[in-house]
């Protein structure tokens, strides 16, 4: 899981900065080099159970079977209570911990993978504000399933069997997001800003997508609206016409939850994290950082470090059971 969709060993990750976090990329098999791989926490390897903090830059969407033990989503610690379904999204920060007998499946996709059904990026960008759901006897009966195929499709390899495994992904992320419907994100969480339909919804989405990708370079309107092709100015009236918001402040909620990651996750100084997010003065960041979160960098980091809370979700409707009809 280190590399890209090429013969593995040929494009390892860059090493990190000091202090800094892993990011992992995907590296599959040939001849099935496509963006995406399904397997067991034993058949995709020690990095699907990873015990240190880091970042990935795809999708992983994780059927947890069997264990004991807590998995750290971003700022969450969640208590292992099988069965869960849980989504990562590409920049989150997460790893395991204590984890004992862990069981279960891992699906791994890049952003890419998603073309058959771009609104399925939204639904999991969701999906990754809620990181982590319980299932019941059917639910998890559901994922079951439909994890299976996926896997018996990737495996068998058989002719159009791409476009079979993105048809199932699609079934599973829906599904998967009736689940969340109407639930609050976890204690500590991010709101996703929701984007309406049409072009501004379109353009404000990317928008979201853009800032939420820890890239320092990306904090900008200007840089935004060049990487998407519209100016700054219709990328302004789209982001606040579509969420509400402008796109000054979901920069700053993006920069100060990028902060509370590497505080809380990595062993960077102060100093460090605020040139990481943007900041020369490493006083105006503690200044901004009180201003948008009530605390200091170091009490932050104090409480991150005691370790806080251990977040449960409720548990949630079967992916089984049939939508109502209106």
């Amino acid at each position: 899981m280190r590399g890209t969709t090429v013969t593995p060993g040929t494009t390892p990750c860059r090493a990190p900065r000091e202090g800094a976090l892993p990011m992992h990329r995907l590296e599959v098999p040939m001849p099935n080099a496509m963006p995406f791989a399904i397997g067991t926490f034993d058949t995709i390897g020690p990095m699907s159970r990873a015990d240190f903090p880091h970042r990935h830059t795809f999708w992983e969407i994780v059927h947890v079977t069997g264990g004991t033990g807590a998995h750290v989503v971003d700022l969450a610690r969640w208590e292992l209570a099988p069965p869960h379904l849980c989504v990562i999204a590409p920049g989150q920060v997460h790893h395991w911990e204590d984890v004992r007998r862990l069981d279960g499946s891992v699906v791994l996709f890049t952003d890419g993978f998603l073309r058959d059904h771009p609104g399925d990026r939204d639904l999991l960008r969701g999906l990754g504000e809620r990181p982590w759901l319980t299932l019941d006897e059917a639910g998890h009966s559901g994922v079951t399933r439909l994890v299976a195929e996926l896997a018996d499709e990737y495996g068998r390899g058989a002719r159009g069997f791409d476009s079979v495994l993105r048809a199932l992904l699609h079934v599973l992320v829906v599904r998967a997001s009736r689940m969340t419907a109407g639930a609050a994100p976890p204690p500590g969480g991010r709101p996703a800003p929701s984007a309406g339909p049409g072009r501004a919804g379109t353009v404000a989405a990317e928008f979201v997508r853009l800032i939420g990708g820890a890239d320092p370079e990306l904090w900008s309107v200007a840089a935004c609206a060049g990487r998407i092709g519209v100016t700054a100015g219709y990328l302004t009236e789209a982001v606040k016409t579509a969420t509400g918001r402008t796109p000054g402040e979901l920069v700053r909620a993006a920069r100060t939850h990028e902060a509370q990651r590497l505080l809380a996750r990595t062993d960077m100084s102060v100093r460090q994290v605020a040139g990481r997010v943007g900041f020369s003065d490493p006083a105006y960041f503690c200044r901004f950082f009180r201003r948008e979160t009530g605390v200091s960098p170091g009490d932050f980091r104090r409480g991150a470090d005691a370790g806080g809370e251990i977040h449960h979700e409720h548990r949630i409707e079967s992916i089984a059971r049939p939508e109502p009809r209106a």
